[in-house]
């Protein structure tokens, strides 16, 4: 795709009359869309402006989001002479805006977005944006670079010993602009200064340009300009300079001319030198979310693994397991343990990867004993014995906070070991933090974390099950509801974190909580399918073949299958969903319902892994009927 193919006379505006941000973010969108979509569109604007600011200097602004409402990529452009306050990295306001409408995923077009954050870094092209006087003068402007390559070719860069090679990734959340922009604009400071240098982008469509092994050797130093996560380890014993995408913009020869001197700290693979540059910008909030999801999503396979495999146990009868009951069967045996180990791992896997979130390898070792230690299944083992015989396992509360906790006892480590000389540098990663580490966590868990938050843990367990009736069922919509909120989100993993830390905690009991949130679970993608099955003009035809496959989705509690539905018409789609979702949650509590796994859905249900069954499979039929109803109210036809 060229880029002159993005413009549109029609979506340009070269005088535009909007007196702040937020309202030319209207008034652009208001050119390309209209109605609710225009509305969608901006929403998703003004979240990417949250982020971080789209106003790249030189009297430049680049807003762009993705939805699903931009069928195809395009480009609208806008001028206001006098300018506009934009909170740009060089704090000049805003004349020249170009706003990247994208759809959802990747395609063609990426490359020719990447080609245009590159374009607008040429001098030439701003004098000539500011002088057009016509739409079709500002395409022909950019008509101009329609000859180059559309193809990224990895560089080689031929080095010599003698002279300085710099090595330089960009990354930005969205991989549109700023990550091409960051590496014009450090070519451009590279030229100027009579250096090489490679730069490697992490964009929407991947990585272009990667650094080579070859590369990373010769180099005098890297820069690593980026508010994302990229991949570090391989910068090891190298000077790495760690900085915002921004600054790759604003800042590049100042960059450049560290990187030339190797004015850098040098970056040591098992922890995160200068890291805290990457985060700077945000808040605290935010860190403890994104550390949280990773202990999270390591941890789900383990749970959904061990729940299957505990409810194919029940196959052979709810107690099959057990080699004294007299329906024993050595496979329900073979599964229930081999779910029970994997379910076990859900505690270490949660501080392990948060611990390895914060610091890396060590943050990891540590982190994933401190789970260890917070697992009633290890606990118990010491307990009833000499120091031990008070211990109180803290369940999932206590590996939460055993993770955060294995961050700061690498910090600690690092500053009491600074004065090491570089010679016993090694020593480090292999012996003194592990060790040290693992035995202040040990310490730490058993006489001071896991009382208090055993007690917790207990004290919630004790307080759900003194809930009256009728404020759990409010309890049981509130949990189903989440579910379908975001799927797959924050919101969502909450609920269904919640109801998987009171099953682990429950020895065996299970959880009525868990069992609202997995029936909430199973509603979107049955609502979705029977809305189909209602009227079969509620959604295209392409879409009705998938909504249909949505009755398996919700059997199977892949909550995941009602998203694109959901996400084609988020205002009228989420709230009907989550209402049925609330509706099936509150009816399992009412009917007692109690989950033994976490996972499992109509499966779990039907090998016993729920208790009062009928009702259960009811409550589920229920509340996605009355998804299906609302979204054949709200939804008009198509």
């Amino acid at each position: 795709m060229k880029l002159s193919e993005l413009f549109n006379t029609k979506a340009m505006n070269l005088a535009m009359q909007s007196s702040e941000k937020n309202e030319a973010l209207v008034e652009l969108a208001s050119l390309l869309v209209d109605g609710e979509e225009k509305e969608l569109y901006v929403e998703a604007l003004k979240e990417r402006e949250a982020q971080s600011t789209t106003g790249v200097g030189e009297e430049i602004a680049i807003p762009h989001a993705q939805h699903e409402v931009i069928k195809k990529a395009a480009i609208v452009f806008g001028r206001k002479a006098e300018g506009l306050e934009w909170e740009s990295f060089d704090e000049q306001p805003a004349k020249l805006f170009f706003m990247i409408a994208a759809p959802v995923g990747t395609g063609e077009h990426l490359q020719a977005l990447a080609q245009l954050s590159s374009v607008l870094m040429q001098p030439s092209v701003k004098g000539a944006l500011l002088k057009a006087q016509t739409p079709e003068e500002v395409v022909a402007i950019f008509a101009e670079f329609d000859e180059e390559p559309e193809e990224a070719e990895v560089e080689e860069v031929i080095s010599s010993k003698d002279e300085p090679y710099i090595l330089a990734v960009t990354a930005c959340p969205t991989g549109i602009a700023h990550t091409f922009m960051a590496e014009e604009k450090l070519k451009q400071a590279a030229k100027n200064l009579g250096v090489k240098i490679k730069i490697e982008t992490n964009g929407q469509a991947g990585i272009n340009n990667k650094l080579t092994a070859k590369d990373i050797k010769e180099a005098t130093a890297i820069i690593v300009a980026a508010d994302k996560q990229v991949e570090m380890a391989r910068f090891h014993e190298k000077p790495v300079i760690i900085t915002k995408v921004a600054d790759g913009i604003n800042k590049a020869e100042e960059l450049v001319t560290k990187a030339i001197h190797a004015d850098a700290p040098i970056y040591h693979a098992n922890h995160e030198v200068a890291m805290e540059e990457l985060s700077e910008n945000e808040s605290f909030g935010r860190q403890f979310y994104k550390h949280l999801m990773n202990g999270v999503s390591h941890m789900l396979p383990f749970v959904v693994a061990g729940g299957i495999l505990i409810a194919l146990s029940f196959f052979w009868g709810i107690n099959a397991f057990n080699p004294e009951d007299p329906s024993y069967n050595p496979m329900a045996q073979f599964f229930m343990t081999a779910g029970k180990l994997s379910f076990a791992m859900m505690l270490p896997m949660l501080a392990g990867f948060i611990g390895q979130s914060i610091a890396d390898r060590p943050g990891l070792v540590i982190g994933f004993m401190g789970g260890i230690f917070a697992n009633p299944g290890v606990i118990s083992d010491f307990s009833g014995t000499g120091i031990f015989q008070d211990a109180l396992p803290s369940g999932f509360l206590g590996a939460l906070i055993a993770g955060f906790l294995a961050g700061g006892i690498v910090w600690c480590l690092k500053k009491a070991f600074a004065w090491l000389p570089k010679s016993l540098e090694g020593l480090k990663p292999i012996f003194i933090y592990p060790v040290l580490g693992v035995l202040s966590m040990a310490f730490l868990m058993l006489f001071v974390i896991n009382g208090p938050m055993g007690a917790v843990m207990n004290g919630i367990m004790n307080f759900l099950n003194s809930i009256p009736t009728e404020w759990s069922i409010v309890l049981g919509f509130v949990v189903g509801a989440m579910m379908s909120i975001d799927m797959g989100g924050p919101i969502n993993k909450a609920a269904y974190v919640t109801g998987t830390a009171l099953v682990a905690s429950s020895n065996g009991a299970g959880s009525d909580v868990m069992a609202a949130v997995m029936v909430g679970g199973m509603v979107p993608p049955l609502a979705i399918a029977m809305s189909a099955t209602i009227n079969k003009h509620l959604w295209s035809e392409e879409e009705r073949s998938g909504a249909l496959v949505n009755y398996v989705m919700g059997a199977a509690f892949i909550t995941e299958g009602a998203i694109p539905f959901a996400a084609s018409n988020p205002l009228k789609v989420i709230p009907s969903l989550a209402l049925g979702a609330g509706t099936a949650g509150a009816l399992s509590m009412l009917f007692n319902c109690v989950s033994k796994v976490p996972h499992g859905g109509l499966f779990a249900v039907l090998v016993g892994g729920v208790t009062n069954p009928l009702m259960y499979i009811l409550s589920w039929i229920i509340g996605g009927i009355v998804g299906a109803l609302l979204l054949n109210i709200t939804l008009r036809k198509k």
